[in-house]
This record gives structure tokens, sequence and C-alpha cells, in this order.
């Protein structure tokens, strides 16, 4: 089959199955999109190159599908870059497309060339520059390959308008075997033994759940661990809906911004088991003290990570599905009667606050997302921007399944939740996507509300409006000595007028006995809807 590099390029995206993607054309580009307007794959045209990045991710990530974006050359491949980094950080499976100044031009800095490849090379786990067309079939089939397996992360192909244009027979391959990366998906199992031999030995012991749990679909197997074996869980912030929030054994949260019960189990365990989680500064920052106390036991797909911020004791590299399944057959529980009803009594002890209606001035942050936990459904999805919202959102909405939270937790990428609601959407029409932001971070993206529009996206946002970039006016008050700089947004816009002029409804409340009534007409209505809730610039996370 004699195909232009283009047709090549769409074609190949059709043979991994690629129902959808989100770009933003420009002339380095022009050739695939030409060809992809003969194709079934559905292209949302997002307002900005990086919209189109955050978007891909909020769809692999609701899907468990790849990602795809797509951009032209020059400013529009550099656009993708802060997508492109929030996804590697929270090994999000996404293929970044760019067009390229043609193959003699390179090198020369003509109209629209950087190097984007290198650029990117930094947040990929790889990236190609095709300079010729038939290698398009191979570098396409491989870049899924990568994007998808071991530990999930993005691949950028740049690809220069003469390859587009030049013609060859089209052959797709069925293998890929690429030199050098074999991830390791079974686990060692005289590692595996000494995990459970460690289980049935515990007396506090202590599970931390991450992202990776869920991204390998173990969150049946790491539930039936927990209960068979009375297990405390915590999550980091990646981790929350690997088990419901509102299960017995589930701590809630940990590290700086978690709640005491998670905290206090890290830092009291003598057993510690992490899964697929990276041990970051924000989810244990004393993680050499943790250590110092309990066994250790680290299960992750990237080797790399094993050992890299906490000593380890009983390292596993693996699939933390199959490693779970192996365990679940030679398990035993330890008496860990004592612990669990300790640990019931210091999460009664120290429960979130904040939680009932009360007679305040302003809308509680806290209140809101208690009671939309109680009247969206479990297969709805929750995105958040980053900053005071992330942290309220993580702590005091209910997730009830895997997949119902998305959020930027490597990188804490502001502007990210709205994109990421587009492309939850797309991937989940019959669920309800229900976008948390505060005031600052939904202007990094406000954009996209004419990507809702135009693809008649049912997006329903909740902005907590303080007039202030929140989090950090809360460092600022916490650690500079209340000298604020630079945190005001008192001339923020009219948000309810705002959203009008694209054809939505929208609504402003400032209290809290107005909440319940408002939370219900914004999810009822099936059209995109936006709630603003007035609160006090003086509300913390804390």
């Amino acid at each position: 089959m004699i195909l232009t590099g283009s047709k090549v390029m769409v074609k190949s995206l059709e043979m991994e199955g690629v129902e959808v993607v989100f770009g933003y054309p420009g002339a380095a580009i022009c050739p695939f999109y030409d060809a992809l307007l003969d194709s079934g794959i559905r292209h949302i045209l997002t307002r900005h190159e990086q919209g189109a990045a955050h978007a891909a991710s909020g769809y692999a990530r609701v899907t468990g599908k790849m990602g795809v974006c797509i951009a032209t050359s020059g400013p529009g491949a550099t656009n993708l870059i802060t997508g492109i980094a929030t996804a590697y950080m929270d090994s999000i499976p996404m293929v970044a497309i760019t067009g390229q100044v043609s193959s003699e031009l390179i090198g020369r800095d003509v109209f629209q060339e950087v190097d984007i490849t290198g650029a990117a090379a930094p947040f990929c786990k790889h990236s190609y520059l095709v300079k010729d067309t038939g290698e398009l079939p191979r570098v396409i089939k491989e870049a899924f390959h990568i994007a998808s397996t071991g530990r999930p992360g993005p691949v950028l192909i740049d690809v220069p308008i003469d390859v587009q244009l030049r013609e060859i027979d089209f052959k797709y391959p069925e293998t890929v075997d690429i030199k050098g990366y074999k991830p390791t998906y079974k686990g060692h199992m005289m590692q595996i033994k000494k995990i459970a031999d460690a289980v049935k030995k515990a007396k506090a012991p202590v599970i931390c759940a991450g992202g990776g749990v869920i991204y390998a679909d173990a969150s049946e197997e790491l539930k039936k661990l927990v209960e068979s074996c009375r297990i405390p869980v915590t999550t980091t912030l990646m981790g929350i809906g690997v088990i419901p929030s509102g299960h017995e054994l589930n701590m809630g949260m940990l590290g700086s911004h978690g709640v005491f019960a998670a905290n206090y189990a890290i830092h009291n365990a003598d057993l510690v088991i992490i899964m697929g989680a990276r041990v970051g500064d924000r989810a244990m920052a004393t993680a050499d003290k943790v250590a110092e106390k309990a066994q250790i036991v680290h299960i992750d797909i990237d080797p790399a990570e094993i050992g890299k911020n906490i000593d380890v004791t009983i390292p596993v590299v693996g699939d933390v599905k199959l490693i779970l399944e192996e365990l679940l057959q030679i398990a035993e529980p330890g008496d860990t009667s004592k612990w669990v009803q300790d640990i019931k009594e210091i999460k009664n002890a120290h429960p979130l606050r904040n939680r009932s209606c009360g007679d305040y001035s302003h809308v509680k942050p806290q209140y809101v997302l208690s009671l939309l936990s109680e009247l969206v459904g479990e297969d709805d999805v929750v995105t958040t921007e980053v900053g005071q919202n992330q942290i309220w959102t993580a702590n005091y909405f209910q997730v009830k399944k895997p997949r119902g939270l998305i959020t930027s937790g490597g990188l804490g990428t502001m502007g990210y939740g709205l994109p990421a609601g587009v492309g939850a959407k797309i991937g989940r029409p019959d669920a309800k996507v229900i976008v948390i932001g505060g005031d600052g971070s939904f202007q990094m993206s406000i954009q996209e509300l004419g990507t809702i529009k135009q693809n008649k996206l049912g997006v329903k946002i909740i902005i907590f409006n303080n007039s202030r970039l929140g989090m950090v006016r809360e460092l600022q008050k916490l650690k500079y000595c209340g000298r604020y700089s630079q945190v005001l947004l008192e001339e923020n816009p009219d948000f309810v007028k705002l959203v009008e002029a694209y054809g939505f409804k929208g609504e402003r409340i400032t209290s809290n006995y107005e909440v319940e009534e408002a939370l219900k007409r914004l999810l009822k209505d099936d059209g995109a809807y936006l709630l603003e809730c007035i609160v006090d610039p003086e509300e913390s996370t804390l």
C-alpha cells in the first residue's frame, strides 16, 4: 500500500486503536491534519497546545488508554512541554506528535524551528526525530509500546514536513523488539516470600499505596490483601481512590498536606509496604526517620525509584498487580488487632474539621466537597487544579473508585484541571465530570471553555474564589511573617458573566446555606455549568 508519510501516521494511529486525539494545527503539521480528515479518528481542537496535552492526560487517566496530542513546530511544540512534563511526573501514557520544519532546514534557525526532541527529552521516556519516511511505522509502533509498558510515560515523535509528504510502501510492524528496553513484570518469588513473612510477623503494618497501583489495575488485589491481613492503608495524592475513601482501613492521604491518622500510621508502624509510589517529599518528607523505625518494603515497576528516597529492607521490582496476585496466595495475617484498633481511635480523635454547614459568612470548601461526595455517583469523575482547591479536594472529597480523582501530583501544574476535565469527559461521556479549581488556577486555562462549548461537553466547574493565590498566600503567612507579595487577585472578572458569554449557566453563592441546592442544580443540568463559591481569604488547608 503506497501512502504518504502523513497518511502513514494516521494509519498507524488507527492500527494502535486510537479513537481520539487532542491538538492544534499549524503549517508544519498540516499534511497530517489533511490526512486526518479521511480517518475515523476524532480530533478535539483545544484552544492552546498545553490544553491538548492536559486533555490527553485526563483522557488517558480515566480510560487507561493512550492519550495522544498533536502540535505544530516551534511555539506549538514548546507549548506542549508543560503537559508532557506533567504526564511524565505522574506516569501517564501519552504520545505527543509534533510537526517540524523541512529536514534540509533543520539547524538553520528558520521560521518556527525548535529542537523539540532535545527540549522535551528530560520529560519523556523517549523522543524521536524522524528523518526517513520509511521509519515512521516502526517509530510509532515503538512509541506506543514504550509509553504504555513498564512505568508508563510520554513519548514524543517529531516529524519534519517533508517526511510527512514523501511516499512509502506502508506495512505496519506486528511486534516490537527494542534492545535495552525490557521492563520487569514478574516479581522475584524469594522477595515476595520475604514480604509474606514480614506481614505475618508484623504487629503494626501499614500500606502506602500510590498511583502505580491504580495504573496497574491492582486495586482489587490490594483490597483483598488489606482485608484478609487487616492492614491499614494510607495513600499518596496520586493513590487516592485505590480503595474507597470510606473504607474502614483507609486512613486517608499522608504527607505534608495529609491527615493526622495517615501520618501517625506511617511514623509508628513496624512494617511499611510502599506500592507504586515514588516516596516523594510531599508524601514522606521524613523518610529517613520512618526507615529507622520500620522494615520497608518497596514494590515498583521502575527499579530507579526503589531505594532512591528511602532505605529499603525488601525491594521488589515488577508489576504490582502480578506481585499482589502472588502474595495473596501465600500471605497469612499477623496479629494486628490492637494496631488496627489504635489507628481507628487515632482517626476518630483527629477528625477532619469544618464538615458541617455552620453559620459562616463565606462558603466553606470543606463543606462543599463533603456534600458533593454524597451527591455524585461512584462512576463520576472529579478533576482538580493545583493549590488550596487540590488539597481540600484530596482530604474532603470521598473518592469511591479508582480513576475517580484526576489531579497533577508530581509537577503540581496550575491550569491542569479544566483541560483534564475536557479529556475526562471525552473518555467517559456518560460520567459526570466536575472540575474543582481556584480563581487563580482557573484563569490559567480559561480559554478551554471554548473547547467545552464547541464539543458540547457537559463539564461542571466549581470555583473556590478567595480573590487570592491562596496556597502561596498561605505559605507567605506561615513562613514569611504575613508579608504578602503578588498574591492578590481582587480585580478578577465576573466569572458568572464570563461563562454566560460562552452560553453556559452559572451562579455565585456566598454562604454554606446555599450550597446544597446549588450543587443539586449544577449536577441536574445536562450542559456545562459553573458554580462560583466565595471563600474567606483566611481559609487555610490546615
